[in-house]
């Protein structure tokens, strides 16, 4: 499975199997996030084989089960510490997709108190992210058209529409998709539409499944 495979298998899993990750791919998680926080800023860490990241009620309310894997995102706080996350996070979850697992980004249903006890006093927290094999692949879910989320009228070059059909499969948070993709001179640029919760965050999340199709970096 190739990254644009993965952006298209890729959805959000709440159960998951009783089954400890190979070693052999934390390895390589552990090596990506390494590359990811010298690149970001951020000190983004996964804790393996810890069960109580999601042992509360509310992890319960939100239908989670046997999560025993999560991605922490946190790092000093900088202006734009949202979209980092969403960013360099859908970057980790879309390898994790390559190398056979499954995920679910969480804001608020997991042990909030025990997770914020493994981030610093001198460091933000974002969200976790589930990690794991998941009992099953996940399903599709409704989504947008593309005249919703392009600003740009006309033609668009054959780049821009891969990148735009990419960013209709980012996750966003409950899947409101407040985004617009366009063109300015010629380049791509992609801004929140309207209000909603954790925008800035899909706002990151969406850039990345837009450069990664498309090949271009967006403003």
């Amino acid at each position: 499975m190739d990254i644009m495979e993965a952006i298209e298998a890729r959805h959000s899993v709440r159960a998951y199997k009783d089954e400890k990750i190979d070693d052999e791919i934390r390895e390589k998680l552990d090596t990506l996030v390494r590359q990811v926080n010298e690149e970001s800023g951020l000190n983004i860490a996964i804790e393996y084989d810890n069960p109580e990241g999601f042992d509360s009620k509310l992890s319960h309310y939100g239908n989670f089960r046997n999560v025993s894997n999560f991605i922490i995102l946190k790092g000093r706080n900088v202006s734009d510490f949202e979209e980092r996350c969403g960013y360099y996070g859908e970057k980790i979850v879309l390898e994790a997709q390559v190398l056979g697992l499954n995920t679910c980004w969480v804001a608020l249903t997991f042990n909030k108190k025990m997770v914020k006890q493994l981030v610093p006093d001198d460091e933000r927290f974002g969200m976790v992210i589930a990690l794991g094999y998941g009992e099953t692949s996940g399903a599709s879910r409704k989504s947008k058209d593309m005249s919703d989320i392009v600003a740009t009228k006309g033609n668009m070059p054959e780049w821009f529409e891969k990148g735009a059909r990419a960013a209709l499969l980012a996750p966003t948070a409950m899947n409101q998709q407040k985004f617009k993709v366009g063109l300015v001179g010629g380049e791509p640029v992609i801004k929140v539409d309207g209000m909603g919760f954790y925008t800035k965050t899909d706002l990151g999340i969406v850039k990345y499944h837009f450069e990664v199709a498309s090949g271009r970096k967006v403003r």
